[in-house]
């Protein structure tokens, strides 16, 4: 599998992911969603190594590595569940689908060959996401004020941007499931501290737990996904098509919430497709 097609998974398991966030943070405590989905993910990892993958040391290099990865996820995890929880989501997936800019300039200083063609079609996937957040009318939309919710989606896109930098690298120079297993460890280290100082609940309920399972087993394929295509050539490309979960979430925000699009805003989607389509080439 290709680093286009892993990035095209992760877009569908992240855009099913966040529908979900937007819908259950309206009912359920921020604290215990985040706790539930990142312990899910972090058992489903355990999983898959220990019934295939196995337990293998790797380079103290990419130890930290992946430990860094780890506290940008964290940070990630934050900004786009504080998001989602104020919306819109036409607003807020839009903003954190950004973050392919930060990926390919960062692989761009590490030295990838990135042509000018290729950085077109990155820039016409983000500013086809961005078309469908421009012409949406707000004004029915029962949100708070938009000035906190745009820092909060900032936040998540430079988290994720981060995230997949340092994954990526450490899978490169070592191997991508216990890799992936110290980032995952770290982030629900982190968000459990920060949970007890502030005396926030873990539990989300009986109602919303069995959603919140699937939301972990979606992000733990997602995120693996990614980080995977750090062992492939040009993996800065599986971050890019992963933003593509911004275009499903609002997708299916149209088709669950019921939130308005309008014709230019589908060809706002339309010209994120043909970047993704370039990149394919």
């Amino acid at each position: 599998m290709n680093t286009l097609m892993l990035g095209l998974v992760a877009a569908l398991c992240w855009g099913f992911h966040d529908i979900c966030v937007r819908f259950l943070s309206q009912k359920t405590p921020l604290s215990a969603c985040i706790f539930t989905v990142l312990a899910t993910g972090l058992l489903f990892h355990v999983t898959l190594m220990a019934l295939g993958a196995g337990f293998s040391p790797i380079p103290l290099q990419a130890v930290w590595l992946s430990i860094g990865a780890g506290v940008f996820f964290a940070i990630a995890t934050f900004g786009l569940y504080y998001a989602f929880q104020r919306g819109p989501v036409r607003l807020v997936a839009p903003l954190i689908a950004s973050y392919p800019i930060l990926s390919v300039a960062l692989a761009s200083v590490q030295g990838a060959n990135t042509t000018p063609l290729q950085w077109i079609a990155v820039i016409a996937i983000v500013t086809g996401v961005a078309i469908v957040a421009a012409l949406s009318d707000s004004s029915s939309d029962e949100a708070p004020p938009k000035g906190l919710t745009i820092l909060y989606a900032l936040i998540a896109a430079v988290g994720f941007a981060g995230t997949f930098a340092l994954g990526q690298h450490a899978a490169d120079i070592s191997n991508e499931m216990p890799s992936t297993l110290i980032a995952r460890i770290v982030t629900v280290a982190l968000v459990c501290v920060i949970f007890v100082s502030f005396k926030m609940p873990f539990w989300p309920g009986r109602r919303a737990f069995p959603i919140l399972v699937l939301m972990g087993v979606a992000d733990g394929i997602a995120l693996l996904c990614v980080l995977t295509a750090g062992t492939l050539p040009d993996p800065q490309y599986a971050a890019v098509t992963s933003s593509m979960f911004g275009l499903l979430t609002i997708l299916l925000a149209w088709v669950w919430l019921k939130e308005a699009m309008s014709l230019p805003q589908w060809g706002g989607c339309l010209v994120a497709f043909c970047g993704v389509g370039y990149l394919a080439l």
